[in-house]
């Protein structure tokens, strides 16, 4: 949302939101973090445990992982690599668009690319005491002390550590706390003022065989929050301060071949990058990527793509690094390949010399005849193996997935995907999720995705960040377009290499259309205009190189008439709902689009603003700024030059609690909530933005004790007239208006309202909302029934409760609990309530308005994951306990450090 690089805007924006409601409440004192005070878990009315537990139990089977690794040592390095990363891939994606379009086997490659996830120990340390630093720091000359560092040695004792596999956010696991410094990161205990939980060490033993001697070695890390320093067998290795770009080190020389290796990474979240939950720790992947030394170059590989009526020409390219002790005579193939896995084209470059040290340019084209269009509807994908053989055998090898589209922003007719126009529906999204944080398991990326996906979103922004890769590869899969954003606007060096790190991952990937350099950099429109137009000018002339094929652009919150703006490609708007259009006749030949729109806020399943409750009505609330979600689409979905928009925001999310601060602790932007259940604006969009009929009627009809009340009753569909009748009687029947709602005042009696949509004169849809009984039983139903046995793979459930009749109860707020046996563990819970305090790891989590949701991993072992919910508390009668198994199924696992 609203940033600057001066944080000091961030207070400016606070001033301007509405003003905070004081709730009268007791604070409770937890003795988790001494000194520090907590609100009640919950403030939903019942009263609960306080959340402040930090679990410490092992999560599951680190060790017979690692066994089965060790069993299949026979497999040689290549197949394993195939193999694995293809059935990993299918089984992911399956059953989404784009899924048959995985990445085939067959690459014949040496190189190996290990997931360095699993068996990691863990245990704070100290920001400000090195004494309960593992004595980090105590003397200021640790880092001349090569090969000193006795933590990252064999005969330290870890055996008290936590041991923990990777992804890891420790900051969900911890307490809330009552600090209004800390509200915009979700009022957690990380930050310089919390040495004692804003520091943590990762350790990890791992063998390295002797035959990988001459090998290069790296380690790779996809992102950790935030400053991070490794250390290999007692050596300084190297140190990161970027919370989202990914960054590798160079192992080989550090390395004990034929022996165990130790490595152990200090990760000190105390400083921010944002100014919303950003969580802690090494919260994405690790790899461990063994090469030759003569191999390929980060990153280096690009197919372009340039379509020509029913043919399109690649442009292929790629980097050789030379790391040996000698020149070679080094040649490059690539082999097209499409979604079947069928071979559809080849190129080579010519041989040449790479010098020791030294790299080397290769280039070739290729010809594709009736390509397969990457398209939202067809997100078809081609893969590219790109091999170096050099002394008459293969050296290096590696597979780049890519698209064939076209992408154009109009200034005149907006944007064209394809060739056909195509408004942007899309939405700004943070990576956070209800129970995991920001370490999502790899399938919660696509489960997000889908959600928004039904409601017709057809583009994410990743605000304010390089996204990880998995949501890139959602997108690509799915079809879904991506506005890229960094983190830094900056020409400095630091902004300028996250900039291009960005830049080169990702200029492969059919999904993105547009690159941002940033988001609302205020100083640089003004005062500082001209410094802002040569930091500018410079960002984007960096992307032009890199990737010549993309527009550049930024979120700008400003007036886009000096500054910033004057550099971009096309002009996106952040707000200022009443510019673009002026903007549009004074600048006629800039494409214009919607970088961030509406900022509508509203808590699910409420229809009526409570200041005391910090909840808000579902029917037209917006901050002052903003715009409710019909007032900014009439504007970018109903002017033929607007290209479309982004929505603020698809998902709630952690931290910047808006329009309300303590005891809330996330922000209520989102058209789905925390978990991805969906708010009545969903509808909104899913009837605007979907391509089939669309009806919804709200709100619930529980209104107990209001007998007689006018209820406003509202109705969002894309039909040409909807009739309402309540209790069977018509309240009447209206148009729909292109792009609005339809409404009805009526008196609320308890028994049913019904809503009937029209077209052409026939009822096409209906939809009825029935007041309901109390709560008898529990319901769980789940995203998938069958899921990967790879201690990675996770079902999402969804907890409800029900009345006699099995109907859903939209206003229950039981606690529930829940047992998890089998072959799989809990890893979250969550419920969607922007004020509730429970902890986001313990096996239970009331419901809000009626809804819950609990996150369950498979282990490694085949088998089933068995849940039960009951019903915990002793307020209220009880409910009948739901079961539910998942089965989980033998799978090829990725290749993965043993």
């Amino acid at each position: 949302m609203a940033s600057t690089g001066v944080r000091g805007h961030a207070e400016g924006l606070r001033e301007a939101r509405m003003k905070p409601f004081t709730k009268p409440a007791a604070l409770v004192y937890s003795s988790v973090l001494p000194g520090f005070t907590f609100w009640p878990a919950c403030s939903t009315g019942t009263s609960f445990p306080a959340a402040g537990i930090i679990q410490k139990g092992t999560l599951m089977n680190a060790i017979s992982r690692r066994d089965m690794l060790r069993s299949g040592a026979a497999l040689s390095a290549s197949s394993l690599l195939a193999r694995s990363a293809w059935g990993r891939t299918k089984a992911l994606w399956a059953g989404y668009p784009g899924g048959a379009s995985a990445d085939a086997p067959g690459s014949g490659s040496p190189r190996e690319h290990l997931l360095f996830d699993f068996g990691w120990k863990f245990q704070f340390g100290n920001g400000s005491d090195p004494a309960r630093d593992l004595g980090f720091g105590m003397d200021q000359g640790d880092f001349s002390k090569t090969g000193d560092f006795e933590f990252a040695k064999g005969r330290f004792d870890d055996s008290k550590w936590r041991t923990l596999n990777l992804p890891h956010d420790w900051a969900v696991e911890l307490p809330f706390v009552h600090d209004e410094q800390q509200n915009s990161h979700g009022f957690k205990p990380v930050g310089r003022r919390y040495p004692e939980t804003s520091v943590g060490w990762y350790r990890r033993t791992f063998e390295i065989p002797a035959g990988d001697l001459g090998r290069r070695i790296t380690v790779e890390f996809d992102g950790a929050f935030r400053d991070v320093i490794v250390f290999v067998n007692g050596c300084f290795i190297g140190r990161n301060n970027n919370g989202y770009a990914p960054f590798s080190f160079d192992l080989t020389d550090f390395l004990a071949y034929g022996a165990k290796n130790y490595i152990v990474a200090r990760v000190d979240a105390s400083f921010g990058d944002g100014w919303f939950y950003e969580g802690a720790g090494i919260y994405r992947h690790v790899w461990l990527t063994k090469t030759d030394a003569l191999h390929l170059g980060k990153w280096e590989s690009t197919v372009r793509t340039a379509v020509s009526g029913s043919a399109a020409t690649l442009t292929l390219g790629t980097v050789v690094a030379n790391q040996g002790k000698e020149a070679e005579n080094a040649k490059v193939s690539w082999q097209i390949l499409d979604a079947a896995g069928k071979t559809v084209a080849t190129a080579e470059a010519a041989a040449q010399m790479v010098a020791v040290d030294g790299l080397a340019n290769f280039s070739a084209t290729a010809k594709l005849a009736n390509p397969a269009l990457w398209s939202v509807d067809a997100p078809n994908l081609y893969s590219a193996i790109v091999t170096v053989e050099a002394g008459g055998k293969v050296r290096d090898a590696e597979r780049v997935s890519f698209g064939v589209r076209t992408a154009v922003f109009d200034a005149d007719k907006g944007f064209f995907l394809n060739g056909k126009s195509l408004k942007i529906q899309g939405t700004c999204n943070h990576q956070d999720h209800a129970g995991v944080g920001a370490a999502l398991p790899d399938r919660l990326q696509a489960f997000r995705l889908a959600v928004l996906k039904e409601m017709g979103n057809n583009a994410v922004r990743t605000s304010h960040n390089m996204p990880t890769p998995e949501w890139v590869e959602a997108c690509d899969r799915m079809g879904v377009m991506m506005m890229c954003e960094t983190r830094q606007m900056s020409s400095n060096p630091e902004g300028l290499a996250q900039l291009e790190t960005m830049v080169k991952r990702y200029r492969n990937s059919p999904s993105i259309i547009l690159w941002s350099v940033g988001n609302e950099e205020d100083q640089l429109q003004d005062p500082m205009a001209e410094q802002g137009e040569r930091i500018a000018t410079t960002m984007v002339r960096r992307c032009h190189e890199l990737d010549p094929t993309r527009v550049v652009s930024a979120a700008v919150d400003g007036p886009n008439e000096k500054g910033v703006s004057n550099a971009f490609d096309v002009i996106g708007f952040n707000y200022r709902i009443s510019e673009p259009e002026g903007y549009h006749k004074k600048y006629p030949k800039r494409p214009i689009y919607g970088s961030e729109t509406s900022s509508a806020i509203s808590t699910r399943g409420v229809y009526g603003t409570d200041p005391l409750r910090n909840t808000v009505n579902a029917y037209d609330a917006v901050v002052p700024w903003g715009e409710t979600a019909e007032g900014w689409w009439q504007l970018y979905g109903g002017r033929e030059w607007a290209a479309g928009g982004f929505a603020w925001t698809g998902f709630d999310y952690r931290g910047e609690p808006t329009p309300y601060e303590w005891p809330s602790i996330n922000s209520q932007f989102g058209i789905v909530d925390m978990c991805g259940f969906p708010k009545d604006t969903f509808y909104y969009y899913k009837a605007w933005w979907g391509k089939g009929p669309s009806l919804h009627v709200f709100p619930h009809w529980n209104f107990e004790g209001r007998e007689g009340d006018t209820i406003s009753v509202w109705v969002y569909s894309n039909m040409e007239e909807v009739e309402l009748f309540v209790n069977g009687q018509s309240a009447g029947s209206q148009k729909v208006p292109h792009l609005g709602h339809v409404e009805w005042k009526v008196k609320y009696e308890p028994g049913f309202i019904e809503a009937r949509g029209s077209k052409d004169g026939k009822v096409v849809l209906t939809e009825k909302r029935e007041t309901t009984g109390p709560a008898v039983a529990i319901r769980l139903t789940a995203d998938r029934l069958e899921i990967d046995a790879d201690g990675e793979d996770v079902a999402v459930l969804k907890v409800e409760a029900l009345d006699k009749e099995g109907r859903a109860v939209p206003t229950a707020g039981n606690l529930i609990g829940l047992k998890v046996s089998g072959n799989g563990a809990l890893i979250g819970v969550g419920n969607g309530d922007p004020n509730c305090q429970e902890s986001d790891k313990e096996p239970r989590r009331s419901l809000f308005n009626g809804l819950a949701q609990a996150v369950v991993q498979a282990n490694w072992e085949p088998g089933e994951i068995h849940i039960e919910a009951v019903k915990e508390g002793w307020d209220g009668p009880e409910l009948t306990p739901a079961k539910l198994s998942i089965t989980t199924r033998k799978v090829e696992l990725r290749p993965a450090v043993g």
